[in-house]
């Protein structure tokens, strides 16, 4: 497969994740936490970076690095968050105290654009479930696909990498 083709179906994948959770929630009327909507923004720049992928596959190697680093934040945030929401007795909640630097960015963005980035829910309850898994859990699995494909871009060898 071409690289423009894996950087773009990266960057659709994303910006679809996104727009499903931003769907599920409002069909539902979910509340998303701080940490729910950090994740959002990730979704987000790993679909622009993806993007500059597909439109720059020569520096393949350097957008692989970035997105599997942002791939990592995510997957980072969404396991903190099901830990969370697995043992919510021994954790202390998110939106409580002086806000950490996600919350200030969460809150940076809701105020821009509230009915996509407002977090109003906390972190440690489980509103959807689909086969067993939170929106955290699955979270974590895509977060961690977008980072073995970040790597998978950046450590292919370039002769089986034609643009």
């Amino acid at each position: 497969m071409h690289l423009r083709a894996c950087f773009g179906l990266l960057a659709l994948a994303a910006a679809g994740l996104t727009l499903a959770g931003w769907w599920l929630g409002e069909s539902l009327r979910l509340q998303p936490c701080p940490l729910c909507i950090f994740q959002r923004l990730l979704y987000l720049v790993i679909a622009a970076i993806a993007l500059a992928g597909a439109l720059a596959p020569v520096w393949r190697r350097l957008w692989g690095g970035i997105l599997a680093l942002g791939a990592g934040g995510g997957l980072t945030t969404a396991v903190y968050q099901s830990w969370l929401q697995f043992f919510p007795e021994a954790s202390l909640e998110c939106g409580f105290g002086e806000p950490t630097l996600i919350e200030r960015i969460v809150d940076w963005f809701g105020v821009r654009w509230p009915s996509m980035f407002l977090a109003t829910g906390f972190c440690s309850s489980k509103e959807w479930v689909f086969l067993g898994l939170s929106m955290a859990n699955w979270s974590a699995l895509l977060f961690l696909a977008f980072l073995l494909a970040g790597l998978w871009l950046a450590l292919r060898s370039s002769a089986s990498a034609p643009g």
